[in-house]
């Protein structure tokens, strides 16, 4: 009975070995542990016939099951060591990078038009010391038209056709508005340009939107005239589009007086760029600055006008229609 159990013990060590050392997997090699050490494994079985022998047998027996026991947990822990440094080296590999490979394109954003004309305008007015301001798309009445000497009613508020609310507010016709509320709060000097979209009731055709962007610029110190304006308006202008013939037409705008339209020689023809003119005493006097002290001047544009004639646009609309084959050329 010993001889018989114990070279069944020896034949079943050997059969683990071999089969625990031909495992290729973490799973396989869990289910040889299970077969030869688990509780209803092989050698749980073999030694649960132990109970028939002596007690003179039994130490002898035990003692060559420990030893098989330990040789097969062996095995599994060097195979399973083995298995997993496999494991992390093929990880390694499929995840090793060939920095001498080829990048993934990445096609690469471009600055929209509209924004590239206005960060180029604010970097132009804040090099001549001006500061960027800038106010809320809603407006009240007062703000967007009577603080700017057009009250209620005053015949210019026909030439800016408004969207109104419901509340009483609306949606502000130029960023004019930005000035005012500024000018409120601050002591002369004021040196502001102020950039952002506005609103009018304007049918949309190839040069008309009822969305747009204007930039206006505001400056108010002692002593400030016409001449300081039509400076200042000419170097921005020829830092934008090239040392080109520039002139003043005489003008009407509710908030300036004097007031001019500025015109451009552009492609052997006068292009109308922009309006400006002084502040109008009335605005002055509104925020609280005395018209006898202050003098000052403003001039705005039309930021899509701007790109239209510098990248040689035909329809407005192109510039909000998201179309990348024309996006893609700037």
């Amino acid at each position: 009975m010993t001889s018989n159990l114990e070279d069944q013990l020896l034949a079943l060590r050997q059969e683990g070995e071999a089969a625990i050392a031909s495992a290729d997997t973490l799973e396989r090699l869990e289910e040889l542990r299970v077969n030869y050490l688990g509780k209803k494994g092989q050698l749980g079985a073999l030694l649960r016939s132990m109970g028939q022998m002596s007690a003179e047998e039994r130490p002898k027996i035990g003692a060559i099951a420990n030893t098989v026991k330990e040789a097969i947990q062996n095995s599994l822990d060097q195979q399973r060591t083995a298995l997993e440094s496999a494991q992390i080296e093929a990880q390694l590999e499929s995840e090793t990078l060939d920095v001498t490979m080829p990048g993934i394109y990445r096609p690469q954003g471009r600055i929209h038009p509209l924004n590239g004309i206005i960060d180029q305008a604010l970097d132009i007015f804040v090099g001549m010391g001006y500061t960027v301001a800038q106010g809320s798309e809603m407006e009240t009445d007062y703000y967007n038209f009577e603080a700017l000497n057009t009250p209620p009613d005053h015949p210019a508020r026909d030439m800016q056709d408004t969207f109104y609310l419901p509340d009483g507010n609306l949606l502000r016709t130029h960023t004019s508005s930005v000035q005012i509320r500024y000018m409120e709060k601050e002591e002369p000097p004021i040196r502001i340009v102020a950039p952002g979209r506005v609103y009018r009731r304007d049918d949309v055709d190839a040069t008309h939107s009822a969305v747009f962007h204007q930039i206006e610029l505001l400056a108010i110190d002692e002593g400030l005239t016409f001449t300081d304006l039509k400076g200042t308006v000419k170097v921005f202008l020829q830092a934008i589009f090239g040392d080109l013939p520039i002139r003043f037409r005489a003008s009407y705008f509710p908030f300036t007086e004097p007031s001019a339209e500025v015109d451009l020689q552009w492609n052997g023809r006068w292009l109308e760029v922009m309006g400006c003119g002084m502040v109008d005493p009335n605005v002055l006097k509104s925020v609280g600055y005395d018209p006898e002290v202050y003098s000052g001047f403003a001039a705005g544009f039309g930021v899509e006008r701007f790109a239209m004639v510098l990248h040689q646009i035909d329809d407005i609309r192109r510039l909000y229609n998201s179309d990348l084959r024309f996006l893609q050329q700037f």
